[in-house]
């Protein structure tokens, strides 16, 4: 029985665990109508991501995943929560059909395209041969570095993510604009504290008009 879960067997019994997980997150936020817990929902689903990303051997894609998905776009979106009404206006049927119809498209492509993917750990796969080969074999000895993934996206592909930084970056930026935290935000600030001052002028002023002495 103990030899039954190692192996490949138990690689799938984990990768089925956390996709039905994913699926019944995902199934509870299209059902919720609470903002504030499709927000938590939506960071939880990032994180069971990345805990799959690693099973899978894509620890890089993982850091990211859980940096991005589970932290600044919960930020991000909690931000955004306060600017509107905390629960989602109830759709018709008939508004739910195209997006349905649109993910079960979209499903059965990306399962038809896995039938030509290599299985994990294929020797012959094109991650393990050719180019990726050739990065397990010069990386340590032109970088230093004993993580391969490390040069690769620092050296090799530097400025493929040199784009992808600036790509995060202005997507950040305009959110944060979007949201007010800027000028707009400052002079809101400034705005307001204008007008609390005036409110105790006045309360100042009305007290003193009301004192006998």
């Amino acid at each position: 029985m103990h030899s039954m879960f190692n192996g490949d067997f138990g690689v799938v019994l984990v990768n089925i665990f956390l996709l039905a997980i994913l699926f019944a997150t995902a199934v509870a936020i299209a059902r919720m109508r609470s903002l504030f817990a499709i927000v938590m929902l939506s960071g939880i689903y990032s994180l069971v991501s990345a805990a799959w990303y690693v099973a899978v051997d894509a620890v890089d894609v993982a850091f990211t995943e859980a940096a991005v998905g589970a932290g600044m776009s919960t930020v991000v979106l909690l931000g955004a929560m306060l600017l509107t009404s905390r629960t989602a206006k109830p759709e018709k049927l008939a508004f739910r059909l195209g997006p349905l119809l649109v993910c079960l498209a979209t499903g059965a492509a990306l399962i038809y395209a896995t039938v030509d993917l290599p299985a994990l750990g294929d020797a012959s796969s094109p991650a393990n041969a050719g180019v990726g080969l050739t990065y397990l074999q010069v990386a340590w000895f032109e970088t230093g570095i004993p993580n391969v993934v490390t040069p690769v996206l620092g050296s090799y592909r530097g400025f493929d993510t040199l784009g992808e930084t600036c790509v995060v970056f202005t997507a950040g930026l305009a959110v944060a604009l979007l949201l007010g935290f800027g000028e707009r935000s400052l002079a809101e600030r400034i705005r307001n504290e204008g007008r609390s001052g005036e409110r105790r002028t006045n309360k100042v002023s009305a007290a003193s008009d009301e004192d006998p002495a």
